[in-house]
């Protein structure tokens, strides 16, 4: 936008006013997206099963997404080489990024509110708890003595 900007007749303070502009809007895009994280994170780290809950939950739509979007970048790319026509060509072609971005962003705030729903009302931690049991360890050092303390090591019941 600010190369076309430029070859325009627009007072060079204007263009000038056009990546700043993005800047900002990315930097308030950028801050929000950490904060959320941060928040999803926090949630998520607090229990080793949690965080396992919620990596495979973020993977799996990451990986959801990465296939429809070069899906329909494909099929658009085709779309044109082959001129194919009919209703569902015709809309997969039209198809604006723009939008599905908004859908994309959506989609993760719905699978984030579903997997603590389910995490919350499955009662998955209560099922599956963490608790600590201690082990005794025992070892000889170099001086031939005999050495023992307790380890405790997380263990799903």
């Amino acid at each position: 936008m600010t190369a076309g900007a430029s070859a325009g007749s627009l007072p060079i303070p204007a263009v000038l006013c056009l990546p700043i502009l993005f800047a900002a809007g990315m930097t308030v895009m950028d801050t929000t997206d950490g904060v959320l994280m941060s928040k999803a994170y926090d949630w998520a780290f607090i229990n080793p099963l949690r965080k396992i809950f919620y990596n495979i939950t973020t993977t799996g739509l990451s990986v959801a997404v990465a296939l429809l979007v070069g899906s329909v970048e494909l099929l658009q790319v085709l779309i044109g080489i082959l001129d194919l026509h009919g209703r569902f060509l015709d809309a997969i072609a039209a198809l604006d990024f723009g939008k599905v971005g908004y859908v994309i962003v959506g989609m993760f705030l719905l699978a984030w509110t579903l997997s603590v729903g389910v995490w919350k009302f499955g009662r998955i931690e209560e099922r599956y708890p963490m608790t600590p049991s201690p082990t005794r360890m025992s070892a000889f050092t170099p001086a031939g003595l005999r050495h023992s303390h307790d380890h405790i090591h997380p263990q799903a019941r």
